[in-house]
């Protein structure tokens, strides 16, 4: 399986790396635009990763270039997703408060007709006004109808899934537990919701229907490249928003393996691996050198898809096991919601190193507009903190939010007026 991963990476990197050559060169690209100090940044976020799926000695060989942003970053071994379900997660990400404040506290539906609260704010529309260029690529959950789309909350691209990609039927479905059936056989029960073939969205139209999963990672990596282009010959710092349908089932995987259900989770794996590498190499081919880089998870695995779920790693919880239970997505027991992460900065962030601090997806919030120099909105408030320091220096003695916890109850204590929610 590892060889056979070598060698798709292999194939896989020569054909984005042959993508990004001839969008570079082509002649009507015209020179280079320099930007300005204003960094890029690439956010990445995997669906339903474990927190052991990655830098363990199992998964060395699977995910090359997850390693590589390890060893050229910083990874946080107690970072946190705001919640355990995708819709919370991600608009808590995105707005940096948690779902009691912003709205979501529940996943949204295909029949869904609202979405994230319109008097939200996103960082991708503070750094959109800022003057950045602004691009999403994948999972949206977040609501898909009218001034729900992403392309209304601070996005200038979009090109992606609505939703989950098991909420909708494919002709040539991906692997899950129970098993999902292709559009054709109509609405027979399955693990795929069979009422809609799934859509691939660009902007505000569906480009195809239904989508094909299993040509989903090529798409998405030409599209990250062509946004990147486009960002450089604006002459514009850009936001690349990059949510993975990687590893929530189905499972797919690059389609000319040939794999069975056993090895699926491991393809799957491998698979994503490479999506980062060619956003990382295209990145790397437009001379994008001032680029943040953030990977990390949107909950932990959904342990009830048995072979087709990732790892929570040390975190199953011996108490709730005991009792039939488990401590993955769903839940807010640690496997369900600490997530694997890595932040990479060339330059500005010593590589290979590591933090305990304990953090959390919220923090992306105000750490991203901290760093391209953007204040967020003060008429409300926020759960997440600043980590520009955690990312920059070296000191274990910086703890996040245990740090930031023990400030707020001392300066509580000397007044005595309470914060307002």
């Amino acid at each position: 399986m590892a060889e056979a991963g070598f060698g798709v990476l292999l194939l896989f990197c020569f054909l984005v790396s042959g993508l990004v050559y001839y969008i570079k060169n082509c002649p009507e690209n015209g020179s280079k635009t320099k930007l300005g100090e204003r960094p890029n940044i690439i956010v990445i976020l995997a669906d339903d990763i474990g927190w052991g799926d990655l830098w363990t000695k199992q998964s060395d060989s699977t995910t090359p270039w997850l390693n590589r942003l390890k060893l050229e970053g910083k990874r946080f071994t107690d970072f946190h997703s705001p919640a355990s379900t995708c819709s919370p997660s991600r608009a808590a990400l995105l707005t940096g408060r948690h779902g009691l404040r912003n709205g979501v506290t529940h996943n949204f539906a295909e029949g869904s007709v609202g979405g994230l609260p319109l008097n939200e704010t996103t960082f991708a529309q503070l750094l959109h006004d800022s003057g950045y260029y602004t691009a999403m690529i994948g999972k949206w959950h977040l609501g898909h109808n009218g001034p729900y789309n992403p392309v209304h909350r601070g996005f200038d691209y979009y090109l992606g899934i609505p939703y989950s990609n098991d909420m909708g039927c494919t002709d040539r479905p991906g692997f899950n537990l129970p098993r999902c059936l292709p559009c054709a056989q109509g609405r027979k029960h399955g693990g795929c919701d069979t009422k809609i073939a799934l859509p691939l969205f660009e902007n505000q139209s569906i480009v195809q229907q239904p989508l094909d999963l299993w040509n989903l990672t090529g798409q998405y990596a030409k599209a990250a490249a062509r946004q990147m282009l486009t960002a450089r010959d604006r002459g514009q710092p850009l936001l690349l928003y990059v949510a993975l349908a990687h590893m929530h089932v189905p499972l797919f995987h690059y389609r000319f393996l040939d794999v069975n259900a056993k090895d699926a989770y491991s393809a799957s794996l491998s698979d994503m691996d490479d999506l980062v590498g060619s956003i990382k190499l295209a990145a790397e081919a437009f001379s994008m050198d001032n680029t943040l880089i953030w990977f990390t998870g949107d909950n932990g695995p959904w342990e009830q898809k048995c072979q087709f779920a990732g790892s929570a790693g040390p975190f199953v919880g011996r108490w709730q096991t005991s009792r039939g239970g488990g401590s993955a997505k769903k839940t807010t027991w640690e496997g369900g919601h600490r997530v694997p992460t890595v932040v990479v900065w060339p330059g500005r962030i010593s590589p290979n190193t590591s933090s305990s601090a304990l953090l959390s997806g919220l923090d992306i919030f105000p750490t991203v507009l901290s760093i391209a120099g953007v204040k967020p909105p003060p008429d409300r408030r926020y759960d997440g903190i600043d980590i520009t320091g955690i990312l920059l220096q070296d000191s274990q003695e910086l703890t996040g939010h245990k740090g930031a916890r023990r400030r707020a109850v001392e300066l509580r204590g000397r007044s005595s007026c309470t914060t307002p929610l």
